[in-house]
Formats: structure tokens, C-alpha cells, sequence
């Protein structure tokens, strides 16, 4: 591989980190920081297709809402890699339920990252 391409591969990887870390601090703003005006994220849910996203603003309106409904909301990345334009995490997301009792689910999401920022993000869940 190229040294450019690896700097580059290198570079998505260090956004998805990044993305991932302003997540387990609910940092919605450093999270926008770290995605294009045009992303479009698609959530796991509702099973089987989950919902589309379209726009940064729209985005941060999601995350703000589900921070507020998931006060306790963790992501432990297990394995990220990438390829291209492409990175792929593998996750553990936990999270507290109104009860109080801890849950988690575990799955994979999949980036896609050009100019140094995040431009999709795919989300699949187990389960």
C-alpha cells in the first residue's frame, strides 16, 4: 500500500475513534466536528431496516435526542479496521434500561470517511 493511502486509511480510523470517544462522553457537538454537512446515518432501528438520517443538522438533533433518552449510553469498540474509504467497527453498546438494569447489544457499523470526515455511517445490530 502506498504511503498515501495508508495515511489516509490511518486518518479515517483516527475520525472513527475520535467520533466514538465524543459518543462515550455524549459530546454531541465534538461528534458534528467530525462529520461532513451531507452525512447520512442509518440506525439499526426498528429492526429489520432502521431509520435513515440525511444532514448534519438533522443528525445532531438525533444524537441530542438519544442522549437524552440513554443517559448511560456506551460504546466499546472491539476490532475496527479499515479499507479504502471504509472503516469498519465492530462494537459493544451498553446502556442502562428504566429499570436500571444494565443491557447490552453488540454489532457493527460501517463508516465511510472522505476528506478526513465522516460521511455515512451504517449501523447493524445482533439481535
Amino acid at each position: 500500500m502506498s504511503p498515501t493511502r495508508m495515511a489516509r486509511l490511518e486518518s479515517a480510523m483516527r475520525a472513527v475513534i475520535e467520533f466514538n470517544a465524543a459518543f462515550n462522553r455524549h459530546d454531541v457537538a465534538g461528534m458534528m466536528q467530525l462529520v461532513s454537512d451531507d452525512c447520512v446515518l442509518e440506525t439499526a432501528d426498528p429492526a429489520p431496516d432502521g431509520t435513515v438520517y440525511s444532514g448534519k443538522e438533522i443528525i445532531t438533533r438525533f444524537w441530542q435526542d438519544f442522549f437524552r433518552e440513554s443517559s448511560h449510553a456506551h460504546i466499546e469498540i472491539e476490532e475496527i479496521f479499515g479499507f479504502g474509504i471504509r472503516c469498519v467497527m465492530r462494537w459493544r453498546y451498553d446502556w442502562m434500561d428504566t429499570a436500571g438494569k444494565k443491557e447490552h447489544v453488540r454489532g457493527v457499523d460501517i463508516f465511510q470517511v472522505k476528506n478526513g470526515s465522516i460521511c455515512e455511517i451504517l449501523s447493524y445490530a445482533k439481535g
